[in-house]
């Protein structure tokens, strides 16, 4: 029998405490702290989140029936839902931001290999944002419109990995194109955008860096065909065309050249019309580079459906930040795992493995390996991806 680490504890592994400890001294998590620290703020978090707990009371019972194994899982103070409400209540969210900034910054590292578009060897970005819905008169510092409140994820996803590598929360108002005001662009990038941020002042700050955007042209954009380059319609192409702006302001925001690329998708019949900076890949990877978009729409879907950062365990504006921090934290962990094990299995079903064995004191790795091998014998079946 195996004697080991229980497998929440095999997980938690892969965390960088030195990194955690350096966050906490910075923003003072611990001051005049006694019993009940920041890494058991973290962990009591990281087990809701695993385990699909729905309140801190559902959190408490949990926790509190496995007294003799909470010293194994990390957890040295006394769980209760009144200290742990407290300590999301108080203790600075931008601990476990920046927390979850160094496991993105690990996690790429070990993803960076993956190819994504066998043309590209640059970091390809989808970059989009949603809406959680909240309760006005519980969230007031939310507020979204007369009668309701919200908050909004501006997410930048990585392509290789499917890795959030930006992640800024505000409240409701703030508009798409402004993400872009406090995004730091990186040199020779691609940014793959929907309409909501076509705005061609901001747009025109890529050829300043430079780095390169792919997103979809309004219908009223005014301009001016340049050239026209050859196509092959068989492949949905329509036209491929070098043009200006001609719109007053448009034209002074955006004074260079653009190109316009025109698509017929045969799946949904739908035309598209792309607008980039970049004259050098064949028209049809920019269609293929804006339908790859449709991954950061998957991750917000996942996210929301798998993670608890709906139904909030606080209602101040630093428990929630602290809730979804903590909560992109446990899915970089996660991802951080699969690769250092060298898992095939997606990262749902490797949390559904989790949720039930957190307990348990099997490696992980062979708790995901038998069950690989029943499934082989058993049927065939498909290779999943990240978000099946």
């Amino acid at each position: 029998m195996f004697a080991g680490q229980l497998i929440f504890k095999q997980v938690m592994e892969f965390m960088p405490l030195p990194t955690f400890r350096r966050c906490v001294a910075k923003y003072q998590g611990e001051r005049r702290i006694r019993k009940f620290s920041c890494l058991d703020q973290f962990l009591c978090m990281a087990f809701a989140q695993i385990t699909y707990r729905e309140s801190l009371r559902d959190i408490e019972a949990c926790l509190r029936s496995q007294q003799k194994k909470l010293y194994h899982m990390g957890i040295r103070g006394r769980v209760s839902k009144s200290t742990l409400a407290d300590a999301n209540e108080i203790r600075d969210w931008r601990i476990y931001a920046e927390l979850a900034q160094h496991l993105i910054a690990i996690a790429r590292e070990l993803y960076k290999e993956d190819s994504f578009i066998d043309d590209l060897d640059e970091t390809i970005y989808a970059l989009d944002s949603t809406t959680i819905d909240l309760c006005l008169s519980v969230f007031p510092w939310a507020a979204f419109r007369k009668t309701k409140a919200a908050i909004r994820l501006h997410t930048l996803l990585d392509l290789k990995g499917n890795i959030p590598t930006f992640i800024h929360i505000s409240d409701g108002t703030l508009h798409d194109v402004n993400a872009l005001d406090i995004l730091t662009l990186e040199v020779g990038a691609y940014y793959v955008m929907d309409r909501g941020y076509l705005d061609f002042e901001r747009l025109n700050k890529f050829n300043q860096v430079p780095a390169h955007f792919v997103t979809r042209a309004k219908s009223n954009t005014q301009y001016k065909r340049r050239y026209s380059h050859p196509i092959d319609k068989s492949t949905g192409l329509i036209c491929d065309q070098t043009i200006v702006l001609t719109g007053f302001y448009a034209r002074k925001d955006y004074p260079g050249a653009l190109r316009r690329v025109k698509f017929r998708d045969e799946k949904t019949g739908k035309t598209l019309v792309f607008l980039t900076n970049n004259f050098t890949l064949p028209a049809l990877t920019i269609a293929h580079l804006y339908r790859s978009r449709w991954q950061v729409e998957l991750f917000f879907k996942w996210i929301k459906q798998h993670l608890r950062i709906k139904n909030f365990f606080g209602t101040s504006e630093n428990a929630v930040k602290t809730q979804i921090w903590i909560a992109v934290s446990v899915y970089v962990l996660v991802a951080i795992m699969k690769r250092r094990f060298n898992l095939q299995e997606s990262l749902y079903t490797i949390l559904q493995i989790l949720s039930v064995n957190v307990f348990e004191k099997t490696p992980f790795y062979q708790l995901v390996t038998e069950r690989d091998y029943n499934a082989e014998t058993s049927s065939p079946g498909k290779q999943l991806n990240l978000f099946d």
